[in-house]
């Protein structure tokens, strides 16, 4: 697990040592343990690395003797190098160290830009070609997206940079700051930019499972790529728990400390309990688990929950205690290490919880995610099925996940902003005609939202929070339910096992307390109603950052409706009008923090 940047274009210049220093700086909280960043005529490629997979090995960026002019680097974990290598050595390679990215150079001469295909794991992967005549650089990441890169393309010089982080990338002298014109938008009705779009012009992610060729003086060239070649077919009579209790055994195995987030949920609860279950049947020590909560009485505690999950697996449990006074600061953190905005209130909770992760000696976090949007989970699942035909239920969907509903953001607005809006379209209409053409081409309801959910909301909104946040404390976060056996089991389930997470419920059945599983389902976050009200810890924040003078500086948005919003909210304390609180302020906080984004500082966490 490690972070990793490089640039590729044409001409003899070598790349600004001082310029490279800077982007690695900006995203070295990732790899505390080693930084090396190498260079030549047109080029670079670097890695700041968190050492997981044999410490003591594995020099990035890898290079192997009998393969001069193949250079790689790796963000992530290669599940299957061992198998790889054992391919591989006996078609005549040799490896310096038992590190999983050593095998990248090797496996990229045997297979071109297709190496990718045999990889399985979490990874962003970059292999620099150097060698006469064939020069390229190939980009490659997971078939969910776990491990993001971040792509710059100069179409005037042909220059392509790259970075595990956004704040990284703007520290490459040739790539502007450009916010997008409807990143505001964007973040009110999608809570943050899905798709390959950044909340920043000239910036996009490289989308799950695909792979990037890019040739000298040219644009990437990007392509999808098919599932895994190792992934076992699966079929509706595969059990669901065997299934996850195979990943999370195998994702358990690690040369470092490793503990399990517990959220006090279904989700968190059965991978907690699988991994404890592991420990003891390995003679390794207890399981530690850990759970966030805020000092103080607040609604929505899970913490009751989570003790609940840590006695019946028999765990160390760690309830991490967070003062509410610290949550201004977590905010200005948080938006600094995603660098675009995210309207979900879970960030600061993210943060804070990986930091008592890492504060407690451990390097590997089991999590959770992936679940709702494998096995329909979501309320807002639930509430499209049982729309009657004929009723709008892809606007009531897309509604549900924003930080403000369509009307809201429409009486928000000022003349102008709606009416370029509405001109160029809302994040939320793209998401209502992904959902209405599936239906109409006749794919039913739930396979249509699960498949926008994990090919566009779940790496978006989801992994590359988790990946960010974890790693702002050099910690590695590792989701069974997002290996490829689970996603294909999840998939090849009857329609009603994969409805409501009906699967997973009867896989927990023997694993997890009863009120654990007959508990109504909650998402881990911040009690946003509560901390934006009268005597909150946030609420002199939020009233700062929208005040009218910025906001009518802005243009955007009608600095008198969203103060009417405020007094509403102040008045009366409610989810709903504290989240559109919420992301506009997340929105002009981002805005001020990535101007400072130009001056090569380190993100100190």
């Amino acid at each position: 697990m490690c972070r990793i940047l490089g640039s590729f274009a044409t001409g003899a210049d070598r790349p600004d040592p001082a310029e490279l220093s800077a982007v690695s700086a900006r995203q070295r909280h990732g790899g505390p343990d080693e930084h090396q960043v190498l260079s030549g005529p047109g080029w670079s490629l670097g890695c700041d690395r968190l050492a997981v997979t044999d410490p003591c090995g594995g020099r990035q960026p890898y290079r192997l003797p009998h393969l001069p002019g193949i250079l790689a680097v790796l963000n992530g974990e290669i599940y299957n190098h061992a198998e790889l290598r054992r391919a591989l050595a006996a078609r005549g390679h040799r490896f310096p160290d038992l590190c999983d990215g050593t095998v990248l150079p090797a496996l990229y001469a045997e297979y071109g830009p297709a190496f990718a295909e045999h990889l399985d794991g979490m990874f962003a992967v970059a292999v620099l070609d150097l060698r006469p005549g064939s020069a390229q650089l190939v980009l490659a990441v997971d078939d969910m997206g776990m491990k993001p890169v971040h792509l710059h393309h100069d179409p005037y010089d042909g220059s392509t940079r790259f970075a595990s982080e956004i704040p990284a990338l703007l520290a490459f002298d040739g790539v502007r700051i450009s916010p997008r014109d409807d990143a505001l938008d964007t973040v009110l009705a999608t809570r943050t930019s899905f798709s390959t779009h950044t909340a920043l012009d000239g910036i996009s992610v490289l989308p799950p499972g695909a792979t990037a060729v890019v040739r000298p003086g040219a644009a990437p060239v990007v392509r999808r790529r098919g599932p895994h070649r190792g992934t076992r077919p699966a079929t509706p009579f595969d059990d669901t728990q065997d299934v996850l209790r195979h990943e999370v055994r195998r994702l358990a195995q690690a040369e470092v400390p490793v503990c399990a987030i517990t959220s006090g949920g279904l989700d968190s609860g059965l991978v907690t309990a699988l991994a404890a279950e592991h420990a003891r049947e390995t003679d390794a020590p207890p399981l530690h688990t850990f759970h966030l909560t805020y000092r103080g009485k607040w609604p929505d505690s899970e913490a009751v929950y989570a003790r609940s999950v840590a006695r019946r697996a028999r765990t160390v449990h760690h309830e991490v205690s967070v003062d509410p006074d610290e949550l201004p600061s977590l905010l200005t953190r948080t938006v600094r290490h995603l660098g675009q905005p995210n309207a979900d209130p879970i960030t600061l909770s993210t943060y804070a919880l990986f930091r008592a992760v890492r504060q407690n000696g451990f390097t590997v976090a089991l999590a959770g995610d992936g679940a709702d949007e494998l096995f329909g989970g979501y309320d807002r699942m639930r509430d499209a099925l049982a729309a009657p035909a004929g009723a709008d239920w892809a606007g009531g969907y897309a509604d549900a996940l924003s930080a403000a509903p369509r009307l809201l953001r429409d009486h928000l607005y000022t003349a102008n902003y709606r009416a370029h809006i509405a001109d160029q379209g809302s994040a939320a209409d793209r998401i209502e005609q992904e959902l209405r053409s599936a239906e109409a081409v006749g794919e039913d309801r739930i396979t249509a939202m699960t498949a926008f959910e994990t090919r566009w909301r779940l790496p978006a909104y989801h992994l590359r929070r988790v990946d960010h946040l974890s790693m702002a404390w050099a910690v590695e976060a590792r989701m069974p339910f997002c290996q490829p056996s689970v996603v294909a089991h999840a998939r090849a389930l009857p329609t009603a096992a994969r409805t409501g997470k009906r699967a997973l419920y009867e896989a927990g059945a023997e694993l997890l307390p009863t009120p654990v599983l007959r508990r109504p389902k909650q998402p881990f976050t911040l009690p946003i109603a509560a901390m934006i009200a009268p005597g909150s810890p946030l609420l002199d924040t939020v009233r700062e950052l929208l005040s009218p003078a910025r906001l009518v500086l802005g243009g955007k948005v009608r600095a008198d409706r969203v103060q009417r919003l405020l007094a509403r909210q102040l008045e009366r304390p409610s989810h709903h009008d504290a989240l559109a609180l919420w992301g506009l302020a997340v929105h002009e906080l981002w805005t001020e923090v990535v101007q400072g984004m130009r001056i090569p500082v380190g993100c100190a966490a």
